[in-house]
């Protein structure tokens, strides 16, 4: 196991009706601006309980944060934030909203150009503003980390970007505000969760063993409660199950000591930057052919993941590999998420565009061993098709 320094400074708050606990999260004096995304927590009743649960507070709010929120957007909430002297922000959404609000909370100190946050991928923040969040959609485990992805519509950027003043103060989570939503949204949110602990869990073996038994059984879990929550959509256990798998598969504790890889998460961020597609189906489509083109780098742990999250125990080492592949693809298409370019009417003329993005992003060398090149991401595209 490698060495490691692990920091996560966020207070949890989990169950149902722990958004009446925000006020004592929250300084009396601040103003605070709440964040949020197209409006479903006003048809739903969270906007009106986070109100009821913060009496005698100044508070503001800005909506309209989009999935895969864009620069262009957030920078009109910069601009509300400092001219209204807002010293505390309130997400109140999902990962998009909570990303977004974290390059809000950035940006508004920022005395540059803002867009050289995500250019630097974080290197220049010096401030922040603080901020907590009350999590609706369960997938990016955003709520307990320091990172965020942004796009740049103008230029089909889509990049991520890290910083230790970025964590939430606190986080909300009630799994009962995760019943109303879609059942698109709940796959993609398990997909994404899924492939987060892949890429920390499936490099090659470090000796952490309890990273690995850890990410194995938030993955068996996510397998487990996934299908679940599509076909028992008011079961609180499942809901509270898979809230809890998407904070944990992200906020650091089973990548600490281990390779990382991020590959997929890279190219599916060119291919939703570059069509707009829902960023957990760019990660059904590309996980699959990564391992599949990858699967001689990745060998010892594919034959661990193929056995313990999986239970292939027969046949030769091909065999077992080529079955861990299929069952995670089949996985992902249980949860109705289709794995192939060619079903969101995706082609081939996509992928020279995508490396194009990868080499102006400076994303040439990517994976554990930084050996996943443009011509690799090539490869693995032409599978994807």
């Amino acid at each position: 196991m490698k060495n490691f320094s692990f920091y996560n400074p966020t207070k949890i708050l989990f169950g149902k009706g722990r958004i009446q606990d925000i006020a004592g999260e929250i300084p009396k004096e601040s103003k605070i601006l709440l964040t949020y995304g197209g409006g479903s927590i006003k048809r739903n009743g969270i906007f009106d309980e986070v109100m009821e649960a913060l009496p005698g507070y100044h508070i503001m709010e800005f909506g309209g944060i989009e999935p895969n929120p864009s620069y262009e957007t957030l920078m009109q909430c910069v601009e509300v934030v400092r001219k209204n002297s807002i010293d505390f922000l309130l997400a109140v959404g999902g990962g998009s909203v909570i990303d977004g609000t974290k390059f809000i909370a950035a940006a508004a100190l920022h005395e540059g150009e803002p867009w050289d946050i995500v250019k630097t991928y974080g290197k220049v923040i010096k401030r922040a503003l603080p901020f907590g969040t009350v999590l609706t959609l369960p997938a990016t485990g955003s709520e307990m980390n320091n990172g965020a992805v942004i796009t740049h519509r103008a230029s089909r950027t889509k990049l991520p970007f890290v910083h230790p003043l970025l964590y939430p103060r606190f986080s909300i989570l009630d799994p009962t505000k995760t019943y109303t939503l879609p059942p698109e949204q709940i796959a993609n949110g398990v997909v994404d969760t899924f492939v987060h602990v892949i890429e920390q869990y499936l490099t090659y073996p470090a000796n952490g063993k309890v990273q690995d038994r850890f990410a194995e059984g938030l993955l068996l879990t996510l397998i487990e409660e996934g299908p679940k929550a599509i076909t028992q959509p008011m079961d609180y256990d499942v809901r509270a199950n898979l809230m809890w798998c998407a904070t944990l598969g992200l906020n650091g504790l089973i990548g600490v000591g281990v390779p990382q890889d991020w590959a997929t998460h890279m190219v599916g961020h060119e291919i939703t930057a570059l069509r707009e597609l829902d960023h957990g189906k760019t990660l059904a489509v590309v996980l699959p052919a990564m391992l599949d083109i990858r699967r001689k780098d990745k060998k010892e742990k594919l034959l661990q993941y193929a056995g313990r999250v999986w239970g292939l125990e027969t046949g030769n080492e091909d065999e077992r590999i080529d079955a861990a592949i299929l069952k995670t693809r089949e996985f992902f298409e249980s949860m109705g998420i289709p794995t192939r370019l060619c079903d969101y009417n995706i082609a081939a003329d996509i992928i020279p565009a995508v490396i194009e993005q990868l080499k102006t992003h400076r994303m040439i060398q990517l994976g554990e061993k930084m050996d996943v090149t443009p011509e690799l991401v090539e490869s693995v595209l032409k599978k994807c098709l």
